[in-house]
């Protein structure tokens, strides 16, 4: 392996994972957003409740009450015991989810999201030369300054890289605040020797008793089970694939094309694309990146959504149904005339947001072959996607797309994205 990037196997062994994913998790996510709101909270010890009262608990504590021994679950009152100089914020849950949405958007200047975990978890696979640790780590680096710039300085966040989401889940916890952890396939399983238990996603309080009934202490002996005794004690499939991801593999059928209802990508817009020419462009290019993800999960859509908020808070959606379709240029054609039902309906406002939703989903084994299929078109999205993963996103695209490439300034959304505008399943 070199920089991180698989090398061809020995005959007759599997190939070895290379880095492929980022998970980026936010470090004591409420308490930060309202330290962002509030200046003069900062740097002080801070506990989000859900109702200002000494019987109920923190929900989430900034670092410097953790310093006091303060955390999630704490009880109010034995919390204003140990910093009496506590600050309590009542929860302000819109607020956590308008940060959310733009620290996702943050995020997605620099790399496509692939999943998102929760309110301040998620996760990008990494695409071509992105596999190399050098850009790894720089585009680490570019994502913390993005969501520091646009965000707020006050949101720190620690981020984990690995050969699978598993373990660059555990990479994210491995250094906090503002840890950037990357585990190569050469590190595995000795850097993971120094975890304990519980420090494995999928290990909590009803697991742990059952490796320790198993003779299983430290993570040292839990790397070295076999797969069919990992099995046993985990217990069925998962246990199989708790195997495979210790060991920087993916899972068998852990992204089937059964579990995706829908690919939905969604972007807020930034000031200099508030306008209908900025909101059409970054759609056109929502939908090519959905597209590419139909294609690569084996998925075809039979039905698409467009979504338009605009600045008093309202919104326009629409939808088209259609035969199974994965190809680019079809699905840009039923959203141009999805833009043209928006452009009749819409205020006298500017837009701020744009979301478009793939549904209806089957996979290759489901569908049903149409007698008119042009299959020339799915042909020509293929070959484009093959030459935009080998030398970049933008290095082959529809004509269409000229005008795309340039509506948006090199800082905004989609033109910073590397490789090809894809990800994985939502």
């Amino acid at each position: 392996m070199l920089n991180g990037v698989s090398t061809p196997p020995e005959e007759g062994l599997p190939p070895r994972p290379s880095i492929r994913w980022l998970f980026l998790d936010f470090n004591s996510y409420f308490a930060s957003v309202e330290q962002q709101l509030h200046p003069e909270w900062r740097g002080k010890p801070l506990a989000v409740v859900p109702v200002l009262a000494n019987t109920t608990c923190c929900i989430a504590a900034s670092y410097e009450a953790k310093a006091f021994g303060i955390k999630t679950g704490t009880l109010v009152a034995e919390a204003k015991r140990l910093c009496p100089d506590l600050i309590l914020v009542e929860a302000h849950h819109e607020k956590y989810v308008e940060f959310h949405h733009r620290a996702v958007a943050a995020v997605e200047t620099q790399m496509p999201v692939s999943a998102v975990m929760s309110i301040d978890e998620l996760a990008g696979e990494l695409m071509g030369s992105q596999r190399v640790i050098e850009n790894a780590r720089a585009l680490a680096l570019r994502i913390r300054r993005t969501v520091h710039e646009h965000v707020g300085s006050e949101l720190r966040c620690s981020i984990g890289i690995a050969p699978n989401r598993f373990l660059a889940k555990v990479a994210s916890d491995m250094q906090k605040p503002n840890g950037l952890v990357i585990l190569t396939p050469d590190d595995l399983p000795t850097r993971l020797h120094a975890l304990k238990l519980n420090d494995f996603p999928g290990i909590g309080r009803r697991m742990l008793p059952r490796f320790q009934a198993a003779g299983v202490h430290t993570s040292q002996q839990l790397c070295a089970l076999s797969e069919e005794r990992m099995q046993t004690v985990f217990g069925g499939v998962q246990g199989r694939r708790f195997w495979r991801w210790l060991r920087g593999l993916e899972a068998t059928g852990e992204h089937a094309s059964s579990e995706r209802k829908s690919i939905h990508h969604s972007h807020v817009l930034p000031p200099e694309l508030r306008s209908l020419e900025g909101a059409h462009s970054v759609l056109q290019r929502l939908i090519h990146r959905a597209a590419a993800r139909l294609r690569k999960y084996g998925d075809w859509a039979r039905e698409l959504k467009v979504e338009v908020r605009w600045r008093d808070g309202t919104g326009c959606e629409v939808s088209a149904k259609f035969l199974e379709c994965q190809d680019t240029q079809t699905l840009l054609e039923t959203g141009q005339s999805l833009w043209a039902r928006i452009l009749e309906t819409r205020p006298p406002l500017p837009p701020t947001q744009v979301t478009m939703v793939c549904g209806r989903l089957v996979s290759d084994a489901q569908r049903t072959l149409g007698f008119f299929d042009n299959p020339r078109r799915l042909e020509l999205s293929k070959a484009m996607d093959q030459i935009n993963l080998r030398y970049g996103g933008n290095s082959i695209y529809f004509g269409g797309m000229s005008e795309v490439q340039g509506a948006a300034p090199t800082r905004i959304a989609f033109n910073h994205i590397p490789e090809f505008d894809e990800g994985a399943s939502s």
